[in-house]
Parts: structure tokens; sequence; C-alpha cells
């Protein structure tokens, strides 16, 4: 085995825990959190959580926030993000078995509309990449591209995209409850944070699903799109 070999075979081991996964899961919110949140998550003890954290920070899945004496963790940034979702996405999928309303409605929300790290995701992010596709705002013949008509739109939407070292303007990832591509990237992110921002989406309590409001339909989507986006 190669000296590259051997080192991507031990980050993959850093994912081929249980644990460690549900915890890189849970940070997709995009937040910081602590260690007895992610241990409540985990369902483990908090010493147990403690040393998984220290491995994830270790191999750089995860990035420290310290303030004050107080100690959070966060994904380590887009990019780890976007390899989380695409991999959940990979995954063999098990028939989930329901058992009560309140489980079908959270399923149902989060298959709906979600963020993905900083970025809209679920039937919501699809569905925007679908419909900036067809209208020309991106191109994806050589992989994938804002056009000019797409930066046009941006600029006449309103929507403030954030240059960062090392972060393409537009990437695409693999959507974990579609498995078809949701938008990332710097303008995925601007047109998430925009969306929340004038109150087309909102957070619902307890997780990353998303409320799906009508004036989301200034992002461009189908009327029938927006309707099939709200809970019936």
């Amino acid at each position: 085995m190669t000296t590259e070999g051997e080192e991507l075979a031990g980050w993959a081991r850093m994912l081929a825990d249980g644990t460690r996964a549900t915890v890189c899961l849970a940070l997709l919110d995009g937040r910081a959190w602590t260690a007895t949140e992610l241990a409540k998550v985990a369902k483990v003890s908090r010493s147990t959580i403690s040393e998984h954290l220290n491995m994830l920070v270790a191999g750089e899945l995860l990035t420290e926030v310290r303030q004050g004496r107080h100690r959070y963790v966060k994904l380590a940034g887009p990019d780890t993000a976007e390899l989380i979702e695409g991999l959940a996405a990979l995954a063999p999928r098990r028939t989930e078995v329901v058992n009560s309303l309140s489980a079908v409605s959270r399923r149902d929300a989060f298959a709906r509309a979600r963020t993905c790290y900083d970025h809209l995701a679920g039937k919501l992010g699809v569905a925007l990449a679908d419909a900036m596709t067809e209208r020309g705002l991106i191109d994806w013949s050589d992989g994938i591209a804002l056009t000019p008509e797409g930066q046009a739109w941006l600029e006449d939407l309103g929507v403030e995209v954030e240059s960062r070292r090392g972060r393409p303007a537009v990437r695409s990832c693999l959507d974990v409850t579609e498995r078809r591509p949701h938008l990332a990237g710097a303008v995925g992110a601007a047109l998430c944070a925009h969306a929340l921002r004038h109150g087309w989406v909102t957070h619902l309590p307890g997780g990353r699903a998303l409320k799906v409001h009508g004036a989301v339909q200034e992002l461009g989507l189908p009327t029938g799109v927006v309707r099939s986006l709200r809970p019936g």
C-alpha cells in the first residue's frame, strides 16, 4: 500500500464509526455544538463523545470554537459538509419505519426543504438547481458554472455572493434524500442566506428542516413546484 493509500484509509476510518458519523451528520446544520449536545444526539456518555470529537478535530474534519471556558465544535468547512452529504447520499438506504404522525411529519419536512451546511437542500434545493438550469443561469456542459445570465439574475435579485479563497462560485452537492444534485458553493450559500433573510424559508425547530413560504417563488421556481413544497 502506498503512503497516500495509507493516509486515505486512515482518514476514512474516522467516519467508519456510527457515533462519529452521527456527529458529522448533526453538524450539517452549520452550527457550532457543545460536546454535551452531541452526546445526547449520539446517545453516548460525555467522556465517550469527547474521545470521538478529539479524533475528528485531530483529523481536521471538525474545528474547535472556544468562547471563554466553553468549547464548541463545528464542521471544518463547506467542503467537509458536501463530502458528508455526498457520502450519506451514496450509502444504501434502509426502509424507515415510522409509527407516529409526528415522525412522518418530521421525515417529510426534512425531505421537502432543509439546509445542508449553508445551502438549500431537499426537494427545494434540487428544484432550485433544476430551475436555474432550465433558465440558463447555470451551465453543466463542463462541470458546473454560473453563466453571465446567472450573474445578472443574482444582481437583479439583490443576492450578495461572498467570495472566499478556495471556495468555488458554484458546486454541485449530491442530495441525500433526492439522490440528485443541489447547488452548493458561494452562490448556493448566498441564495440560502437571501431566502432566510427575506423570510422565504424559515427554520423549523429541532433540526435542519425548513418551512417554505409562497414568496420563495421569487427564486424563480414555478408556482406548481412551490405549492408541492408546502405542507398539505
